[in-house]
């Protein structure tokens, strides 16, 4: 079987993707849904992320390559659209510290810092993880970035991992069709 035609949206998506262990392998699922939604995909990977992602089976289902590190402008004729969204999922604990604090060290939080006050909307899904969410700085930083305009799905105070039974079920956790639904809530009329 193979993948569905993919027909290029007129809004731009940039889908930043973090090493967020095991629910980052289920991205492929979240572009087909979302091009499948007419979204033209972009995808921008930091680099933890690249050993759990399928960069080639990205690029075919989104149409661009995957990005993780700047390009010289002599050597990229790759058109990049102003996104009209960007999502970041998984995001992790270092990534959302690190742009709630301004730091750029990584092509995937410049583009996050360089739209922050655009009024591009911002999705940041966060897998669950109960530790970071009993973390001083991490709730703190969630909260700025909430305070920016960022919508941040992350509701996993209650859960305790030791009582998942195995990897799938706590992949299942991960909230991707909440993540489209606040995606598709930024369209335009």
């Amino acid at each position: 079987m193979g993948y569905p035609t993919m027909t290029v949206g007129t809004r731009a998506l940039y889908i930043v993707v973090c090493g967020g262990g095991y629910p980052a392998g289920d991205l492929p699922a979240f572009v087909r849904q979302a091009a499948t939604a007419d979204w033209d995909i972009r995808v921008v990977a930091t680099p933890s992320s690249l050993k759990f992602i399928d960069t080639a089976l990205l690029a075919n289902l989104s149409g661009h390559p995957v990005r993780s590190e700047y390009v010289l402008v002599e050597d990229d004729d790759e058109e990049r659209p102003i996104p009209d969204a960007v999502v970041v999922a998984p995001a992790t604990f270092n990534t959302v510290n690190k742009f709630a604090t301004g730091i750029s060290d990584t092509l995937a939080l410049s583009l996050l810092n360089e739209t922050i006050g655009s009024g591009i909307p911002i999705i940041v899904a966060l897998p669950p993880n109960p530790t970071h969410a009993k973390h001083p700085a991490f709730l703190a930083n969630i909260a700025t970035l909430r305070s920016w305009g960022v919508e941040v799905i992350f509701d996993y105070e209650g859960v305790v991992l030791e009582n998942v039974p195995d990897i799938e079920a706590w992949k299942a956790m991960f909230p991707w069709q909440k993540t489209f639904d606040a995606l598709e809530a930024t369209k335009k009329p």
